[in-house]
């Protein structure tokens, strides 16, 4: 059963439970002192009372020598009570305002050894009051007082009954206010909750334009935040999956198309068998073979599956070898290489053989894109934070400011002179953007001022071993 309640019920709940328990032990704790508070201060009130007729009693027992003279005698012991055994007290004579409470009806005065005189005939001895009524040196008498709790007062029944009434009216008028701050509460909370779970599910079904108010800087606020950056990544992943199986697509379909014309071409005798068919052939089938081995690359890296085996290396060294390979490569293209490296070791705890990969990616790039009689430059050094950075640029041509974001995409190619003609596949970046992630370094594109492009990798140095 508790688990067909809603959230924002059981918060109402426990939000008015708390305030009622509350609210409920404070009434106790404040009618039970004030109770007993009151109580005292009575049993106070008599107490100085008795003090107050304690002389008169032994001025009385002076004059009389004992106290026979008050047995059965309550109207004389009205009088020396109040005002002792003056000739001028009148009989109509009222209690003093300390003993409105009556306090003088719970006393009870007894002889020197104990025995009842006069006064309240109670029965509870053990929880009375006693003061001692002396005369000289010698204790001629004991005044008593029974406490207020243990006699039965209508005046006090009716005050402490009033009392209760108030006290739980002002509980229930409390709970009642509590009641309605937990409604809000539950609702100004809960609101915005299940517009986000309402969202939620519209999201797992596929609708990843779904989006909900942002309610402010608190936490809600922050989950609605969330969940919006998490429906826009979804949206942008999704987007990105559509162009990415279109591009996969697109990009098999040309070299079949042209492998399926060429066979057909020999079938039919339309073309004659011989080396420049077969070279033709072996052309598309390269450069499938080509895209294959990039889509594989860069579904491991998108998975981060790829073998890293990351040890510490000198990446001056490493750019070095790696020059050295492809210095053939950018002759045979007529470009010249401009080369700036630090002559002392840079460690850094990478996997060498991807480094390399990443680097022959960024070069064979200049290869084919830069215009013929370019140059390109290679840069290494190390930054203030620590970092290795190392910048590749080339000249002319270049691309827009605004798509140099894009050139990390799958697929993506500039237009004009950097297409598909140059026989790139357009996954290079994109694996050497993986790479560089998977080593926890950065990598953006700019302009380069050689005219072409700037693509600058920041890697973390090793840590120190001294």
């Amino acid at each position: 059963m508790l688990a067909r309640i809603t959230v924002s019920t059981r918060l109402f709940i426990a939000v008015l439970a708390v305030s009622a328990a509350a609210v409920i032990a404070a009434g106790i704790g404040s009618h039970h002192s004030f109770k007993h508070g009151f109580v005292g201060y009575l049993n106070q009130l008599a107490v100085d009372g008795m003090n107050q007729a304690l002389p008169r009693l032994t001025v009385a027992y002076q004059e009389r020598g004992s106290w026979d003279f008050l047995r059965e005698q309550p109207r004389l012991w009205i009088r020396v009570m109040l005002r002792g055994l003056s000739p001028d007290l009148r009989d109509d004579t009222a209690p003093p305002e300390s003993d409105l409470t009556g306090a003088f009806l719970r006393m009870t005065l007894l002889d020197a050894d104990r025995r009842f005189v006069i006064g309240y005939h109670g029965s509870d001895e053990g929880d009375r009051i006693e003061l001692p009524v002396k005369f000289g040196e010698q204790t001629v008498g004991w005044l008593t007082l029974m406490p207020f709790q243990n006699v039965t007062e209508m005046g006090a029944k009716r005050f402490a009954a009033d009392q209760l009434s108030a006290h739980r009216l002002i509980v229930l008028l409390v709970i009642l206010f509590a009641g309605l701050i937990a409604w809000w509460v539950s609702h100004a909370v809960m609101g915005p909750i299940r517009q986000v779970a309402r969202a939620t599910h519209e999201l797992a079904g596929g609708n990843y334009a779904r989006r909900v108010p942002e309610f402010g800087k608190d936490e809600v606020g922050q989950l609605a935040h969330d969940f919006n950056h998490l429906a826009a990544t979804l949206e942008r992943n999704e987007a990105m999956r559509r162009e990415f199986m279109a591009d996969i697509a697109h990009e098999l379909r040309t070299p079949l198309g042209i492998l399926h014309g060429e066979l057909e071409a020999l079938e039919d005798g339309i073309r004659p068998f011989g080396r420049e068919a077969l070279s033709s052939l072996q052309g598309e089938v390269a450069q499938l073979s080509k895209l294959v081995t990039d889509l594989n690359d860069l579904a491991l890296t998108d998975v981060a599956a790829l073998a890293y085996r990351k040890e510490d290396m000198d990446l001056v060294r490493c750019v070095a070898e790696v020059l050295e390979r492809i210095a053939p490569r950018l002759a045979q293209c007529q470009l010249q290489l401009q080369c700036v490296l630090p002559e002392q070791p840079l460690p850094v705890f990478a996997d060498a053989g991807r480094i390399r990969q990443l680097l022959h990616n960024l070069l064979e790039n200049c290869c084919r894109y830069t215009d013929p009689g370019g140059m390109v430059r290679i840069q290494l050094s190390v930054n203030a934070l620590r970092q290795a950075v190392l910048s590749c640029e080339d000249s002319a041509p270049g691309v827009a400011v605004a798509v140099l974001p894009r050139l990390f995409d799958r697929f993506y190619r500039a237009e004009l002179s950097r297409n598909r003609a140059s026989g790139g596949s357009g996954l290079g970046l994109a694996i050497c953007r993986n790479i560089v992630l998977a080593h926890d370094g950065e990598i953006e594109a700019a302009a380069a001022e050689l005219g072409g492009i700037a693509i600058t990798i920041r890697l973390p140095l090793a840590p120190s071993k001294t």
